[in-house]
Parts: C-alpha cells; sequence; structure tokens
C-alpha cells in the first residue's frame, strides 16, 4: 500500500465544492417492504430545506438520496456529524433505524439500506402527497459505518440501480461482504482507520476493497484514525474500542474532517456530477498528509494512433472527434478516416464518469487528392532509449517525421530500407515522453503513422 508524500500542502475547502448551503429538515417515516411480508423499517431522514424545523418543507431544486447505516448496537443518533456534512451540501440522507440488537440479521440490514434508496425515489417520482415529491434525483449512494459499512455492501451486491457506495471502517457481515464485494460493480470508496482494533484493515477493509470489481475504486486509510470516531461519542462503540489497541492518535474531529472531505469529493462527482469535484479528489490522494490510500479506476487518458488510413481511440463510451481543435459532425466513433490535413483529436467520457477528457493530438498530412494508404512496417524497442528500429515489408527510399504530440516536427530525414532488415534510427537527442513517427514510401506514396515513446535510462 503506497503512502503518497506531500509536496505542497494542499488546503481543501469542501463547502467550496458545494454551490449553496441548505438549511436541515427532519422527518421520521416508517416505511413497509411488501417484498419481504410489509417489513417495517422505521426511518429518520435528513434533507435540505429553506428553513430548519421537523416536517418542514423540502428546499427547491432535487437532491439525491443516500441510506447510512449504524453501526454495531448504535443509533442513527450517533451520526449528527454525517447528516450535519452532507445535508447542506444538497443530500437527503436516510437513516433505517432496524437491526440494533445485540444479534442483527445483517442481511436484512443490507436489503433495509437498499430498499429506502428505491422507496424514497419513488416516493419523489410518483406520490403527490409525499414531501419529497419533486424533488428526489435520479442518483443515489448507499452508505454505512461498521456494520453499516459491512450491510452496505450486502446492499450493493448485484445492484447496479445505486451509484455508488462509501464505507467507514466497515466490518465483514453474515453472509460475509468480503465476498459480496466480488459481485460489485458501482463506484466505491472504502475509508478506514489505520489504529482500528475493533474491525482492523488487515482483516476487514482491505480485503472488501480488494475484492471488489467496481469499474472505479479508492481506499483511504486515515493515519492514527480509529474505529468510532467516525461518529459521534457512544457508549456502546467507546467500551467496544476500549477493550482493544492501538487506540486513535488524533482526535475525533481530525478524523471526522478527513472522512467527511473525502466523501463529499467523491459524492459531489459521481452523484452531482462535479468533474472540479473529481480533480479535487485525485489531488488530495496525491498529496495528502493525512492518509495511506489506493485506487483503481477504468478512467484514463485516452490515446489515439494512426493505423493504416484510420486514426483509433483507445476504448471509452463516447466518442467526439475533432479538427484542428473544432468538433467533425457525425465522427462519433472509436475510429476515424482523416478526410483533409489538420491537427485531429478526440474527447472521450467513460462509463462512471461524466467528465470529458482529450487525447493527444496527431497531425495528419494527406499524401493524395484521396487518402493516406498504408504498408506494413514495425519499430522497435518500445519505449526506446537512444535509438528506434525500423523493420518495413517493402525495400526502397522513405521519408521518416518524427513529431511530438503537439503536432511539431522533431526530425525529418530519408532513409534506405530493405525489406525486413532494420533500420537505426536515432531518439538520443529526444527528451523521454510519447511521439508520432510516420514513414512514407517516395515510390508508392504509401504513408503509414505509429506511436512510440522515448524512456532514457
Amino acid at each position: 500500500m503506497k503512502k503518497f508524500l506531500v509536496i505542497i500542502t494542499l488546503i481543501l475547502s469542501v463547502k467550496s465544492l458545494s454551490a449553496q448551503s441548505y438549511a436541515i429538515g427532519h422527518i421520521q417515516i416508517t416505511y413497509n417492504d411488501p417484498a419481504r411480508q410489509n417489513r417495517a423499517i422505521q426511518t429518520e431522514i435528513y434533507y435540505p430545506a429553506a428553513a430548519a424545523g421537523e416536517s418542514v418543507p423540502v428546499a427547491s431544486g432535487t437532491f439525491p438520496v443516500i441510506s447510512y447505516g449504524h453501526g454495531f448496537v448504535m443509533v442513527w443518533s450517533a451520526y449528527q456529524n454525517i447528516w450535519e456534512a452532507l445535508v447542506p451540501a444538497g443530500y437527503i440522507v436516510a437513516f433505517p433505524r432496524t437491526e440494533g440488537s445485540v444479534s442483527p440479521v445483517h442481511a436484512e440490514f443490507g436489503a433495509d439500506l437498499a430498499f429506502l434508496i428505491t422507496k424514497i425515489q419513488s416516493e419523489g417520482a410518483q406520490n403527490t402527497s409525499s414531501l419529497f415529491y419533486n424533488h428526489v434525483g435520479s442518483t443515489s449512494a448507499v452508505m454505512g459505518h461498521s456494520m453499516g459499512g459491512g450491510s452496505s455492501f450486502l446492499a450493493a451486491e448485484n445492484n447496479t440501480s445505486i451509484t455508488t457506495m462509501i464505507t467507514m471502517a466497515a466490518a465483514n457481515t453474515n453472509p460475509p461482504s468480503i465476498a459480496a464485494a466480488q459481485n460489485i460493480t458501482i463506484p466505491s470508496l472504502v475509508i478506514a482507520g489505520q489504529n482500528d482494533c475493533v474491525a482492523p484493515p488487515a482483516q476487514h477493509q482491505v480485503p472488501m476493497y480488494d475484492s471488489l470489481n467496481s469499474s472505479c475504486k479508492a481506499y483511504v486509510e486515515i493515519l492514527g484514525g480509529g474505529h468510532c470516531y467516525f461518529a459521534e461519542s457512544n457508549f456502546n462503540c467507546s467500551f467496544g474500542e476500549g477493550t482493544c489497541t492501538p487506540n486513535p492518535t488524533i482526535s475525533r474531529a481530525e478524523q471526522q474532517d478527513v472522512a467527511q472531505d473525502f466523501s463529499l469529493m467523491w459524492l459531489n462527482f459521481y452523484l452531482k456530477n462535479d468533474c472540479a469535484a473529481w480533480s479535487a479528489f485525485q489531488d488530495s490522494l496525491a498529496s495528502s498528509n493525512r492518509v495511506n490510500t489506493q485506487m483503481s479506476c477504468a478512467i484514463a487518458s485516452p490515446v489515439i494512433s494512426a493505423i493504416g488510413n484510420q486514426l483509433n481511440s483507445t476504448a471509452a463510451a463516447t466518442y467526439q472527434w475533432l479538427l484542428n481543435g473544432n468538433p467533425i459532425p457525425g465522427e462519433v466513433n472509436q475510429s476515424i478516416t482523416p478526410a483533409q490535413n489538420g491537427m485531429y483529436e478526440v474527447v472521450v467520457t467513460y462509463n462512471g464518469s461524466p467528465c470529458p477528457d482529450t487525447s493527444n493530438q496527431i497531425n495528419w498530412v494527406m499524401t493524395g487528392a484521396a487518402e493516406i494508404n498504408s504498408f506494413e512496417w514495425n519499430l522497435f524497442p518500445v519505449p526506446a532509449d537512444d535509438q528506434l528500429n525500423l523493420i518495413a515489408a517493402n525495400s526502397g527510399l522513405c521519408t521518416i517525421v518524427i513529431s511530438d504530440m503537439t503536432g511539431r516536427i522533431i526530425n525529418q530525414q530519408e532513409i534506405n530500407v530493405i525489406s525486413g532488415q532494420s533500420v537505426a534510427v536515432s531518439t538520443n537527442a529526444l527528451t523521454d515522453g510519447l511521439y508520432q513517427i510516420q514513414m512514407t514510401d517516395k515510390t508508392t506514396a504509401q504513408t503509414a503513422m505509429k506511436l512510440f515513446n522515448v524512456l532514457h535510462r
């Protein structure tokens, strides 16, 4: 597990990521789940309001819904820090009061967490008499602490209607959260306390994180953090933590500050399409001195390369090709056949990310009136050090042009190639980085481009 060193102290104001701060409204509702013999789920709901109070009107607008699971023998009121952080930022937060005994049924608790999201969204869309009618957004999150964190895995298992999951000091449940993680594909953030002696990360959160099949997952371990500090002071949790070691070495306020910062950035990105929040989250992972982190996401900058008479992009969810910085109408596929000279690039989005990302550029030069033809050739080694070797299927005089990714020509020369034999081209003067090379057969005017990178050892 990598601990990132601090280069520059980064102070993030999570509140700045939220466009508006809302007052907190509250209502208690008991819902019944018809799929489980009308199981009663007493629920405390905190929501954005124009003015604070009980059963006051919801603020204007629509808001994502979050269900939050409590810890073992803990109560919803221990999580005042959670609703006070999330509701003003524009989230509806529901706390089920079920499974609070000394013999909880984890599977039922997980089902409660998933049901509340579906139910509140349904109320918002269909029930004209509901307080939440026309105020519930289409995105959602399941969250939880300790037992509630482990049960969140059970709620999210095979449930793609939930947008994302965040857990805090998640404890392995029965059935196992670690096994359920293998069936979870939604983006997931696992937060742990380094000094958690109740549900130690090595036996609980780390195996859960490792088992996740999420399209994007991150692990944040708060240095010196404990198990109970994710919530407000609670006798039952504190009693359990007092029987083991190590103890937390930071304050409750410090631990909650870290957890809330990372949670809000993650939620603002996945539930509100806030691209600035995603950049802030990544910056925090890389520069914060308060955490150990891991992240594995299928979100990477796209790369385009020339193959024959086409430009191809690495895989993404959506594509829009640009020529000289302008969108090309109708060119929304992974590949494009250039029709004219110019600088080509592609803007993509990925599944699980609403934020566009732009590829490298390729300066496409036509060799005839219609299109670039291609011929077979290869290059090695990649990455190159001081030289690049070219092997062509044809023999004859060829022109090679090496450009950087802005299209600036760095080297242009003519070489004689013999079919099947390698020809060396010096890359000693190139700095480390990505380049494109174009080879043109001067006899046939056949041309092809390839990408290569330089890494001096």
